[in-house]
């Protein structure tokens, strides 16, 4: 196989201008043409090795962040986008979708946004859903769908929180099996917070804040992975307020309500970290192979936690192996998305109905294994199992997701979960997509729709599973 270009233009200036140097005089530092170094940074050349090289010597850059490419899932993005017949007459090529986003990014992003209000417009004007008829006219992509961008382009890690939460980690002694009970005496040293685990009468409650009294309430009831999760979130909404603050500054949210979304999600990302600190959690993943159910032991998280901390695993220089993470509902609704990988999520419609994490309701006690390939190629291992919230007591409520973990297949001998499967053998890789209606496959029997780009025929005279041939 060739080896894969990298065009890094916008990378190697943004190094530029941060060491605040001229063309010139950049490229006197590695030694190059000034026109090179122009080449360079318009992706009109590839980053060589010997580039690289100068770059990590230099200018102590992680060549890592060259290699890792998030213009992938920008394009598949887009890509999804020109399915719309509304561009029937100007189709873009492959090739045009990659200048699009690697050369300017910031455009590709506005388009995606400008499409997305589109089609919620002429929802709107259809009367296909009413909530989208009370969101203000001027701004038609949702505050969830804000937040969700910003994470999905930050390949899910953020790094000053992560690192904040690792020092408070060793600060707090939060080594052990009795971590809950050192963050409550934690934040009662340092911060003067009461903690109090109760059974509420509010019979869907988790945690509340009495901030008079500064007393932090905790559903009882509740799993201590979770509780401490709990705890830790609310921590890191007192204690990391100015970093939290910065970050949501940097994002550029439209409305005061993606920020209060983002708000809780950074919290939540600190109160994974500090329930498995990065460097021991890392360590401790590479020599257990992977095992969640082991991992979910020794740092006492849950299964979840586990899961979506093995997604987040991106520090420079100090990187996991990529994988991709997501729940979902029993309607088959994704509640939560997160990918460090190529691996793509339908930003409109259903996931792909081949996926194994649909399965996993059949088999509630097992972790399901799946050679996947999607349609541009790329294999990967999934795992899924199912899992049950419940808030304590019989008449209280009870949810149910299914979670989906998974890596590109050139990582799985990595995991434990590969050990008995002929990773090479490529008549075991299940066909899967993104969703149906991008789906380019003409011969899925699980087909819900046509591909929106494409042409069908129907026969009266025939019929299969699927009831009409793509053309």
């Amino acid at each position: 196989m060739a080896q894969r270009k990298i065009f890094a233009g916008i990378k190697l200036r943004a190094l530029r201008e941060t060491e605040k140097l001229t063309q010139a005089e950049f490229a006197n530092r590695l030694d190059i043409s000034t026109s090179y170094v122009n080449q360079l940074e318009n992706n009109q050349r590839p980053v060589t090795a010997s580039i690289m090289l100068g770059l990590a010597e230099t200018f102590n850059v992680d060549v890592t962040t060259l290699l890792a490419d998030k213009s992938d899932r920008l394009i598949v993005d887009l890509k999804e986008i020109f399915a719309d017949p509304l561009f029937a007459e100007m189709p873009l090529g492959l090739q045009e979708l990659k200048n699009l986003a690697t050369n300017t990014p910031d455009a590709a992003h506005a388009f995606l946004r400008l499409y997305e209000a589109y089609r919620k417009s002429n929802e709107r004007m259809a009367g296909v859903d009413d909530v989208l008829m009370r969101e203000h006219s001027g701004n038609l992509q949702t505050s969830y769908e804000e937040v969700r961008d910003f994470f999905h382009y930050a390949d899910n890690y953020i790094d000053e929180l992560d690192r904040a939460a690792e020092e408070l980690s060793a600060e707090a002694g939060l080594d052990d099996h009795q971590k809950l009970e050192r963050l409550v005496a934690y934040c009662a040293e340092v911060h003067e917070l009461g903690v109090e685990f109760v059974l509420p009468n509010k019979r869907d409650m988790i945690r509340q804040f009495d901030r008079t009294r500064r007393i932090i309430r905790i559903n009882a009831s509740l799993e201590k992975p979770t509780q401490f999760f709990q705890l830790a979130n609310q921590l890191a909404l007192l204690e990391q307020t100015s970093v939290i603050n910065d970050i949501l500054e940097n994002a550029n949210f439209k409305r005061d309500e993606a920020r209060a979304i983002c708000r809780i999600g950074l919290g939540n990302y600190f109160a994974g970290a500090l329930l498995m600190p990065y460097a021991a959690f890392l360590k401790e993943a590479e020599i257990v192979r992977y095992d969640i159910e082991v991992l979910a032991q020794r740092f006492g998280a849950s299964l979840e936690q586990v899961a979506h901390r093995l997604s987040t695993l991106q520090r420079p220089q100090h990187r996991g192996i990529p994988f991709f993470f997501a729940r979902v509902d029993q309607a088959g609704t994704i509640t939560k998305r997160h990918s460090a990988t190529a691996f793509q999520f339908a930003r409109f419609g259903g996931a792909c109905p081949l996926w194994n994490v649909h399965r996993a309701f059949e088999a509630p006690t097992e972790i399901i294994r799946q050679r996947a390939e999607t349609p541009d190629g790329k294999r990967y291992l999934c795992l899924a199992w199912i899992n049950e919230k419940r808030a304590g007591g019989f008449r209280q409520p009870t949810r149910r997701y299914a979670y989906a973990l998974g890596c590109e297949i050139t990582h799985a001998d990595k995991l434990i979960y590969s050990e008995d499967l002929d990773i090479g053998e490529t008549a075991a890789f299940e066909p899967i997509g993104i969703s149906c209606r991008i789906c380019e496959r003409r011969n899925c029997t699980q087909r819900s729709v046509p591909p929106i780009a494409a042409e069908i025929s129907i026969s009266p005279d025939e019929r299969s599973v699927v009831p009409y041939d793509i053309v």
